[in-house]
């Protein structure tokens, strides 16, 4: 099964992502952690660029096209494989990022933006999305606030209210009109208790565990 985490940055994905991972391996699931932009070399490469502040000039087609680079290789490299052998990926953002952020956010045309999602994916969805709500104005609070204790307070985290506003709506338009995989948390909630609602979606969508055969 592919699982994918989305939500404005400061709503507790990696948080929440490292938590379903931990539960369903102590259950027995093989389970793969990715995140995106990155989860390969070059993947990792491409990330340093779109995260540095240094490059804040960079234009938004470009931004569009590096970020669905990394995610072909990780499709590719990282996804695809892992779910041929049975196993479970969570993936901490995928496409739904490029469409809010990219689309919405800097206003590129959806179906561009849907067509370079599509050929970097090979049409490859997730069967469930959690998506971890929070407003933007909460988020950039988080994210300000644990900047001083050394987290990496991005270019996409400096960017003006307004643009992440943009990219709020723009998820919110999503998980109206994808009902069937979207999965909608309240993150302004004590992460124990976003973790207990992630889980009973978890529950309710995975797939029945095959027991693992011993080798004589």
């Amino acid at each position: 099964m592919f699982i994918s985490f989305e939500g404005m940055d400061g709503s507790g994905k990696t948080t929440q992502v490292n938590l379903a991972a931990d539960y369903l391996r102590k259950r027995g699931y093989e389970v793969l952690l990715t995140r995106e932009p990155g989860g390969t070399t070059v993947g990792d490469r491409i990330r340093a660029i779109l995260m540095d502040k240094e490059t804040e000039q960079l234009n938004p087609r470009a931004e569009l096209l590096l970020f669905n680079a990394s995610r072909a290789q990780l499709v590719d490299e990282v996804i695809r494989p892992h779910l041929a052998r049975g196993g479970v990926v969570i993936c901490d953002r995928y496409i739904d990022s490029s469409i809010a952020y990219q689309g919405y956010g800097h206003g590129i045309d959806l179906q561009y933006v849907i067509d370079a999602v599509t050929i970097a994916t090979d049409g490859l969805l997730p069967e469930l999305t959690v998506y971890l709500d929070i407003t933007p104005e909460e988020g950039l609070k988080r994210r300000a606030s644990a900047s001083l204790f050394g987290e990496e307070f991005t270019r996409i985290d400096a960017m003006a209210l307004e643009y992440h506003q943009r990219v709020y709506r723009g998820y919110l338009e999503i998980g109206q009109s994808q009902p069937e995989r979207w999965l909608r948390v309240d993150a302004a909630q004590p992460p124990e208790q976003v973790h207990k609602d992630v889980l009973k979606a978890l529950k309710q969508h995975l797939p029945a565990r095959k027991p693992r055969t011993r080798s004589t």
